[in-house]
């Protein structure tokens, strides 16, 4: 983490690069921002107002912009608001310049007019490229992959695939491994950089690649990618069509932007709502995406209410039951939203095989009725100091019991047959599996207390 000096004197440098600009002092500029990382390029020019970087796009050409906008993520408003004040020739040699599946994640979010006049504006080779990215899903491989590969066939010698890389080496995003293709461009094999360079020159590619490669179909969700390349640690993975053809590659670089999508929909999921929201979002898109969970949610309740006024006799014979229906709800629903958590997380990381699934099951029920016994111990020690009643000790602390253990399995088999189904196992959020506890407690609690109402009175 950056000290607070460091801090200082990055914000003092992006200072002197504004002054340069408002000056139009161009060569110090040029000089000073171009020695930037790219992430700080972008960093600086997200601080600009809109006259400032009508400037900058005065300063910079369109393939200098380009290398910061690829480190660039907003939300589509922000990129709307950044292309209606960029002239739409730039916008689109811009675009144009920038790494192809980069581009497409721009383009996606911009209005089709938008997107339409970019693609007319743009060199033919790029908008061809773009286009054919543009067909795919956009959380498949095929909608995060880059065409900015090289490969070599397996005819080649080592002397002519080293003088094929040096040649497309500039257009290419990254050369960590050397994909071969045969003749009809099927991937054939796979070498490191490494084993390229060590051969020797007259060596046939075909008789030292590795002929098994780990592969992705252009269909394969991004999830399922990400722990791929997880898995076997690799810095890049080809993408083949359904005939096997290499039409491009996954970095590493898209896999953690994937992960860290994936996390945030989980995680907006758990807590109940519809999409990922961001501190831009207005409050009535906030509102729109919590309504339908709130509204379900109401619903459920209701059945808690009704249960409620079916026991209604239960607690006017006796009224201090009521005080512990917070208590056992409570717990269960934390108990519940715990196990959703662990069951959750090992779908989405494929760490739950189907052999482990029972064995997770049996796992989590045992620990609820650990935790089950032990809270409710306590809460029967404590009812016992304060009520000296020990029946009713026993009936809140058996629920007690009882709820935890049905909560802890409720919240990890509702992910694992929601999954089962082929449903987002995020979807049995938080809010969903609270109040399902709560009714489930609640049948409970008051069944017991009915039963042993006769030593209550």
């Amino acid at each position: 983490m950056p000290d607070i000096s460091e801090k200082q004197d990055k914000m003092m440098s992006y200072e002197t690069l504004r002054s340069m600009l408002k000056d139009d002092n161009i060569d110090d500029f040029r000089r000073d921002f171009l020695e930037l990382h790219t992430y700080e390029q972008s960093e600086f020019f997200l601080e600009l107002d809109e006259a400032m970087r009508t400037r900058l796009y005065h300063f910079l050409d369109p393939e200098e912009v380009s290398d910061f906008f690829d480190s660039i993520e907003l939300e589509p408003d922000e990129y709307e608001e950044i292309f209606d004040t960029m002239d739409a020739r730039y916008a689109a040699h811009m675009l144009g310049a920038m790494q192809y599946d980069n581009a497409v994640d721009i383009l996606n979010k911009v209005s089709k007019e938008k997107l339409t006049s970019f693609l007319t504006l743009m060199d033919r080779k790029d908008a061809k490229e773009i286009r054919a990215l543009l067909n795919y899903e956009e959380d498949t491989a095929g909608g995060i992959m880059t065409t900015e590969f090289v490969s070599v066939t397996s005819l080649m010698t080592v002397r002519e695939a080293m003088r094929h890389l040096k040649q497309k080496a500039p257009g290419s995003e990254t050369i960590y491994y050397v994909f071969v293709v045969d003749e009809e461009r099927r991937l054939a094999g796979i070498m490191s950089l490494r084993e390229l360079i060590i051969a020797d020159d007259d060596e046939y590619i075909g008789d030292i690649m590795t002929g098994r490669v780990v592969s992705v179909r252009v269909s394969d969700d991004q999830e399922e990618v990400a722990q791929i390349m997880r898995d076997y640690d690799f810095l890049a993975v080809p993408v083949v069509d359904y005939q096997d053809h290499l039409v491009g590659i996954i970095t590493a670089d898209d896999i953690m932007d994937v992960i860290h999508e994936e996390a945030g929909e989980d995680y907006s999921r758990l807590a109940g709502m519809s999409e990922i929201e961001t501190a831009s979002n207005s409050s009535i898109s906030t509102a729109k995406n919590r309504l339908p969970w709130l509204v379900g949610l109401t619903f459920m309740g209701m059945i808690t209410a009704t249960m409620l006024t079916t026991f209604e006799e239960t607690l006017a014979q006796v009224a201090i039951l009521g005080a512990f229906i917070p208590i056992i709800g409570g717990m269960a629903g934390n108990a519940g939203t715990q196990s959703l958590a662990v069951a959750v997380r090992g779908i989405a990381t494929g760490e739950i095989q189907q052999a482990s699934k029972v064995k997770l099951a049996l796992r989590e029920m045992g620990s609820g009725i650990i935790t089950g016994v032990i809270c409710g111990a306590i809460l029967f020690t404590i009812i016992l100091l304060m009520y000296q009643s020990p029946v009713l000790g026993l009936i809140v602390s058996t629920s007690l019991m009882i709820a935890m253990t049905l909560a802890t399995l409720l919240g990890t088999l509702v992910p694992l047959l929601m999954a089962r189904v082929g449903i987002d196992p995020a979807v049995a959020s938080g809010p969903f599996i609270t109040t399902s506890n709560d009714i489930i407690s609640l049948l409970i609690y008051f069944s017991l207390a009915n039963a042993f109402m006769s030593y209550l009175i």
